[in-house]
């Protein structure tokens, strides 16, 4: 009796575990963020700015937006009268947007030892952290909090959003995810593989302790293991995503799994030969080839998505990446490249460009554009989609030019920039539970959110164009963190 009272208790005090707050308390800033403070915090009023609020709706036109300490305080009308006390600024030409809520973002770069032009590599692959590279480089570009969807060196992490917390070091606010939860067969070799469904529960539980915000599952789990791990995390309060392959989409919603990534890409339940807790070879392109916009079995799936909740990230820049010819070079990124990750990267495009015209490249290509009617299919049926870039370990999917990157193709795939503006800005504010603070641009909420020059409500590309970046009212120069780290990003 007294060891089974002893167990309800030990219990109970692990499902109390509470993470650190994604949205900490505005910081006083040390003397290593100090030098990229373009604006201090304090009363701004901005003049003859266009707002794009986030919400999908039209552009606010020649609007004066004004800033109180951490907090959006009014957005006026044009000729509004300005209240004492405010510094004003001169928005004209400009637009601001809300800090961009990255849902599939990484702290690290995959490598492959000895990468030569045809692709070939030794092992192990390994995936060294960006702790000083990635943060800066996402806010530079406009991403004011982002989810780490799958973490390498956690603690690092953990670490890391402590010291940005703190005001001691630059970044977005971070949702941290816990490490890969995975099985045997991991590609890289830092990976710890989960054994059965009570060591899946032990691992979730340790790292919602250790104050974890998030998990995610990976390729190689059995439907056992990642429900055990489901289970847990919700009895922590917490959230668990899945970059799937051994469990199809409509199993792991059986499961009670909350969000998807990589839009459609990784459903393998139409796959060939697909084995019950195996990853199969296609890993889910040949469902996706099957499963076209509006086919029977697309309507099934996307109706099971929406009557369960379960959200969906698109991962449109990792994947556009493969499709020959599609994607731009950008000096832009390339000058934050370490000369090794630029060399990488350079093969790897050379490669994915042999394949224009040939079966291979045209399977990939249809895939893709399966894809994008999918993720307008979803929405359409009132699917909550968020946006994130996966850069992993390829020099083209970059942090912060890839959330940009993200938001260019949702227009590439038929929304609207605005609707694409709001799919990656409140759509992954609503998921965490922070759509009323942050996510939009309204009275009261924080004053996260970025300034281009130009309209990307009529020219999506615009949003490449940052000035400004705000985070709890202050707002960074976007030039400055972006040479802090030129040529190193691949490297630390």
């Amino acid at each position: 009796m007294k060891s089974c009272l002893i167990a309800a208790i030990a219990v109970a005090l692990a499902s109390t575990a509470v993470a650190a707050p994604v949205l900490a308390p505005p910081p006083e800033l040390g003397p290593d963020v100090q030098p990229f403070v373009h604006i201090p915090a304090g009363k701004t009023a901005i003049q003859h700015l266009r707002i794009i609020d986030g919400t999908g709706s039209a552009p606010i036109e020649d609007a004066t937006l004004l800033i109180d300490g951490a907090k959006i305080a009014a957005v006026l009308p044009a000729g509004s009268a300005i209240p004492a006390g405010y510094r004003t600024l001169d928005g004209t030409g400009e637009t601001a947007m809300p800090g961009i809520v990255g849902m599939h973002n990484h702290l690290y770069y995959l490598q492959r030892p000895n990468l030569d032009a045809a692709g070939h590599f030794e092992q192990p692959v390994i995936i060294p952290q960006m702790t000083f590279s990635a943060p800066r480089l996402y806010l530079a570009n406009g991403v004011t909090t982002m989810r780490t969807t799958g973490s390498v060196e956690p603690y690092t992490d953990l670490a890391l959003k402590r010291e940005i917390d703190a005001g001691h070091l630059v970044g977005p606010h971070l949702d941290v995810t816990g490490p890969y939860l995975e099985g045997p067969g991991a590609f890289f070799i830092q990976n710890h593989q989960i054994t059965s469904p009570g060591d899946a529960r032990k691992e979730v539980a340790f790292w919602a302790d250790q104050g974890v915000n998030s998990f995610k599952a990976y390729m190689h789990l059995t439907r056992a293991e990642l429900g055990a791990a489901i289970d847990e995390a919700h009895k922590h309060h917490l959230k668990l995503t899945g970059h799937l392959c051994s469990v199809t989409y409509p199993e792991a919603v059986a499961l009670g799994i909350d969000n998807l990534e990589h839009g459609f890409f990784v459903n393998t339940q139409l796959d060939p030969g697909k084995q019950p807790d195996k990853c199969s070879d296609g890993t889910g392109t040949p469902t996706l080839l099957k499963m076209t916009p509006g086919s029977p079995e697309a309507n099934a799936l996307i109706k099971l998505l929406v009557d369960h909740h379960v959200a969906v990230t698109s991962t449109l820049p990792v994947f556009a990446q493969g499709v020959p010819l599609h994607e731009p070079l950008q000096a832009r990124q390339m000058d934050v490249l370490s000369p090794e990750a630029k060399e990488a990267y350079l093969f790897s495009r050379n490669l994915v460009a042999s394949r224009a015209g040939t079966q291979r490249g045209n399977e990939f290509t249809q895939a893709y554009k399966n894809d994008l009617g999918l993720e307008r299919q979803f929405v359409a049926a009132g699917g909550l989609l968020m946006g994130g870039p996966d850069p992993t370990g390829n020099g083209g999917v970059i942090p912060g030019f890839g959330d940009q990157r993200e938001i260019e193709l949702l227009v590439e795939a038929g929304f609207s920039p605005v609707e694409a503006i709001k799919i990656g800005t409140l759509n992954g504010a609503t998921y965490l539970g922070l759509a009323d603070r942050i996510g939009s641009i309204a009275p009261g909420k924080d004053a996260d959110l970025f300034i281009v020059k130009g309209n990307p409500a009529a020219t999506i590309t615009d949003i490449e164009n940052v000035i400004v970046v705000f985070k709890d009212g202050v707002g960074y120069d976007s030039a400055k963190l972006l040479k802090s780290v030129r040529g190193r990003f691949g490297e630390y």
